[in-house]
């Protein structure tokens, strides 16, 4: 550091009380922490801002970067009071009242009955806060009408509530509405009406790649490995080197039953090279995927393997676990 630098540093320094330099300290920590979650490096990105939390217990972006931690680390409980802090530190911020419905949703899957149902109902209420300070918060969105979808009356679910909330987000962004109600006609097993809401959104040639990868997830899941087949490549003509492209040419090379080594390559490649965040395609269905590999080839034992660690970042996969018992008996 250069004498002039050195002056106009401390200069700031002495003029703000040290403020400044712990202002610059607490900057340097999140900007490092988030650097290691967006490589996945949680843990590490925990321990750093744990230790700035005591130092700045005010900072609204550091807890609210801690929950996201806690939460792709399973520790939902943590994230659920990093989340509070945030929120209440910084009201007013959709980004966070999303997260913190996400951390209690995800809560009470893993609670008894009656603390389920109560979080039940705080993740809703986040997911509207989240949505009414911020209307072209997309995933806010998109998370209240997919809980919507999925959960029952009695916490706030329904159909009727659903499809309102896809009605008033079809007005804001037309595309994100279609996604949404495609995802509605699926989930409800309306197969027919899915393909058509999907088909057309393929028709309009959108520019932006996560709604081919969202596709994709239908056309895995429907399963149809034509569609898919035509899904991937529209996406590799947005980015070809997307990273999670390598899940989903695996994904399709087990479901067509062609080159298995290529598609164990790619299925353990991106386990290896991409952070299991839950805005990716997650390492427990790339698992899954594996697992369905080697049960195509008749390995059963590792395929029962691949499902065991499947369950364990997915724990309540109800078809992993029927597969998991199906490769067991064999």
């Amino acid at each position: 550091m250069t004498p002039r630098i050195l002056s106009v540093f401390f200069g700031f320094s002495l003029a703000c009380g040290g403020a400044g330099v712990s202002s610059l300290r607490a900057q340097t920590s999140l900007a490092d922490a988030q650097k290691d979650y967006n490589a996945g490096r949680y843990t590490r990105a925990v321990d750093t801002l744990t230790i700035e939390a005591t130092k700045s217990p005010d900072d609204a972006p550091l807890y609210f970067l801690l929950g996201q931690c806690h939460y792709q680390l399973r520790e939902f409980s943590k994230a659920i009071d990093a989340e509070e802090h945030a929120v209440k530190l910084s009201p007013d911020q959709s980004e966070y009242h999303d997260w913190l419905g996400r951390a209690y949703g995800r809560k009470a899957e893993e609670s008894i009955f009656f603390n389920a149902m109560s979080l039940a109902r705080k993740t809703h209420k986040e997911f509207e806060v989240a949505v009414q300070l911020n209307p072209s918060n997309f995933e806010a969105q998109r998370d209240l009408i997919r809980y919507e979808i999925n959960a029952p009356g009695i916490v706030g679910g329904g159909d009727d509530k659903a499809l309102k909330h896809i009605d008033e987000l079809e007005k804001i962004d037309g595309l994100e509405g279609e996604l949404a109600r495609g995802e509605f006609f699926a989930t409800k097993k309306r197969m027919p009406e899915a393909d058509a809401v999907f088909a057309k959104i393929m028709e309009a040639n959108p520019t932006r790649i996560g709604v081919y990868l969202e596709i994709a997830d239908y056309y895995r899941d429907r399963p149809n490995a034509e569609k898919l087949a035509e899904t991937i490549a529209a996406a590799e003509r947005m980015d070809p080197n997307d990273r999670r492209l390598k899940y989903y040419r695996g994904v399709l090379l087990v479901m067509e039953g062609k080159n298995s080594s290529e598609a164990e390559m790619l299925l353990k490649s991106y386990m290896a090279t991409v952070p299991n965040n839950s805005d990716l395609p997650p390492h427990a269905s790339a698992r899954e995927w594996l697992g369905k590999l080697y049960e195509s080839q008749g390995h059963f034992s590792e395929a029962a393997q691949a499902y065991r660690i499947s369950l364990v970042g997915d724990p309540h996969n109800k078809a992993v676990e029927d597969d998991l018992k199906r490769v067991e008996k064999k």
